[in-house]
């Protein structure tokens, strides 16, 4: 890429208002809610309010007071224990460094995890063209994510402010994060440790620097996308597994440059201009990112992103001159202090330079996640996915209708720890060969731990 136009890039960048909410860039560790709010003052899994005169009594079971009227030891009484799942306390979390080096955060992660079998199957799927996910090393205990960062937020509260960040990974999802937009050994895509079916792998799936003046910056260099709900980072989503739509049909990083701008409290706008999809400092294609966040009411949010343009130049790459669009859509709704449901809709569709289809897809998620204190959430994930391509090297699951459904839990025994067991059902609706010897039904168990600092 030259760097000519690498500063045409950042100079069109700064025109366009720009913000980010669910993608991929977003850090969106794993947070759990805390316990719902007392009525009457007991010190209830984290109410530190002392108890009223005459508050544990038959009526205020639901407060924390025991069915004999008194509070026990910690603090809950029947009544809320029943209701909070026990008291939950996550002590502080460690971290690599006490304080900011040169105002740069320093940390990571290690993901640690087990699938009983890969997320789509063997047999006519070996020749790939077909559906696939992460978690392809199945029946064993992996390093699926060594990862190390460095960042600086990019703060121009008070006038210019500068920033950036670089991550690096090891593991079983190195190979799957590379930049393989393009097939060649540029940048990270040759970063491998092992063959592609149980492969270990680096990766570098982001290093940019940023600019932000007032409500509006700027990062200029090789990051994540903004398209999509699910992320790269284990930290980042509620399940172990990850949609067929994120890894089939969303593009998991850019080159070039984003935007952001916050136009008020409620609305959030981004835009940029990128070189193709998941490839490294070198040009494969021009399109352009965008959309917008707006918080409708307290508890429903609209997230669009989209999308256009050239996405791949390479004619030797999977997906070979590919030109097109994404849309992308997320609900975001509380349905009350404990559930939230989350909908993504996501369309893709592209051809090439002659016109003939390269990918089509439409991809339906709906979840509910259900905290019941700071310590254990439960969560569902229900996906339709339908994908259809030119034909490519297994035409015989061309147009192959999946759905798919998971159900998981997230358990913190402490504020560095997250455990992630979870069991995916996948229904091949026209049993086309995507589950091992044309299954109609797979059942795959898995789980991970992830251990941050």
């Amino acid at each position: 890429m030259k760097l000519s136009k690498m500063a045409i890039i950042a100079a069109i960048a700064c025109g366009i208002h720009a913000g980010s909410a669910f993608g991929q860039q977003v850090n969106n560790d794993i947070q759990q809610v805390a316990c719902a709010d007392c009525d009457c003052g007991q010190p209830v899994c984290g109410c530190e309010a002392p108890a009223e005169e005459g508050c544990c009594d038959a009526a205020s079971d639901a407060c924390g007071c025991d069915s004999a009227g008194g509070c026990d030891s910690c603090g809950c009484g029947l009544g809320s224990c029943l209701d909070n799942m026990g008291c939950c306390d996550l002590g502080d979390p460690w971290t690599l460094f006490k304080t900011q080096p040169l105002g740069f955060t320093i940390g990571g992660w290690s993901n640690v995890g087990y699938h009983s079998s890969n997320n789509a199957g063997g047999g006519i799927l070996s020749g790939g063209g077909a559906p696939a996910n992460f978690n392809n090393y199945d029946s064993n205990v992996q390093l699926q994510q060594q990862w190390l960062y460095a960042e600086r937020i990019a703060d121009g509260s008070s006038g210019l402010g500068f920033g950036g960040r670089v991550d690096y990974l090891y593991g079983t999802d190195a190979q799957d994060t590379q930049s393989f937009g393009i097939a060649n050994s540029h940048w990270d895509n040759s970063w491998d440790n092992g063959n592609v079916t149980a492969g270990y792998g680096n990766a570098m799936p982001q290093l940019y620097g940023e600019v932000a003046y007032g409500k509006t910056s700027v990062k200029v260099g090789h990051f994540f996308t903004i398209i999509g709900n699910e992320v790269v980072q284990a930290t980042g989503n509620f399940f172990y597994s990850r949609q067929f739509t994120f890894y089939n049909s969303e593009p998991f990083t850019h080159t070039g440059a984003l935007a952001t701008h916050a136009l008020n409290d409620s609305t959030t706008l981004y835009g940029g201009y990128v070189m193709g999809w998941d490839s490294g400092f070198e040009d494969n294609g021009d399109s352009y990112i965008g959309g917008f966040k707006r918080q409708v009411t307290d508890s429903f949010s609209v997230l669009y992103t989209t999308a256009l343009g050239r996405f791949n130049d390479d004619a030797a790459s999977v997906n070979a001159l590919e030109r097109g669009q994404i849309q992308n859509l997320i609900f975001t709704t509380a349905l009350s202090d404990k559930l939230t449901n989350i909908v993504q809709l996501d369309y893709l569709d592209t051809k090439d330079e002659t016109n003939a289809r390269v990918r089509k897809s439409t991809g339906i998620n709906t979840y509910f996640i259900y905290r019941i204190n700071d310590c254990v959430a439960l969560g569902s994930r229900s996906e339709y996915y339908h994908w259809s391509s030119g034909g490519g090297p297994a035409p015989a699951v061309d147009g192959s209708e999946l759905f798919n459904q998971t159900f998981g839990v997230n358990y913190k025994p402490h504020a560095n720890v997250t455990l992630r067991p979870e069991v995916r059902w996948i229904n091949d609706i026209d049993q086309r060969g995507v589950n091992e010897n044309f299954a109609k039904n797979k059942t795959i168990f898995g789980m991970d731990a992830i251990f941050t600092f």
